[in-house]
């Protein structure tokens, strides 16, 4: 598995290694201790999530409030998705920052988002698959979200008509949002 750091502190893309042939194609997606060296500590996951949304559908800014914050490591299985991590530390050098990265079925890639971050993704195909494991269960009376075009973040999504949740378009500015990370 090739691993390499994000753009911003924290967060890890890991690309494992695919074999195929005229048989199809295998890969192992997740191995504990590999991905605990890489990150730099011991991660435990306790749920699995799955989501199929359709062409243009955008999901996000969602995140946990401590104690229930949640890391998730994330990936698309079919399809693929424009992927994007808000780094919402009070005290990181690059809060307020964000970094935007494309998953699909064909490139395989991972994208490991710890606690302390907002999450969000763009559908770009129809039907596509998202898959993530968590490090904390849902938690209702712990979630927030942050507005999916805040101006201040500034996310170039590249689709200026996407469909959005009631509740993901009534989601907060981050100008006024108080951080509890």
């Amino acid at each position: 598995m090739e691993v390499s750091k994000g753009k911003l502190a924290g967060l890890f893309i890991f690309k494992p290694r695919k074999f195929s042939d005229n048989r199809g194609s295998f890969f192992e997606s997740f191995h504990q201790a590999d991905f605990e060296k890489a990150v730099g500590h011991a991660v435990q996951f306790v749920q699995d999530n799955e989501s199929i949304s359709a062409q243009k559908v955008l999901r996000g800014l969602h995140f946990q409030r401590p104690p229930h914050a949640q890391g998730k490591l994330v990936r698309v299985v079919r399809g693929s998705v424009l992927d994007v991590a808000v780094d919402l530390r009070k005290d990181s050098p690059t809060y307020g920052q964000h970094q935007l990265i494309e998953l699909s079925a064909e490139n395989g890639l991972q994208f490991w988002i710890p606690p302390g971050f907002a999450h969000g993704f763009l559908s770009l195909e129809k039907d596509t698959v998202f898959a993530y494991k968590c490090t904390d269960y849902y938690h209702p009376e712990t979630e927030g979200a942050l507005l999916w075009n805040d101006p201040e973040l500034n996310i170039q999504w590249g689709n200026t008509d996407p469909i959005v949740s009631g509740k993901d378009a009534e989601a907060g500015d981050f100008a006024i949002f108080a951080s509890p990370f």
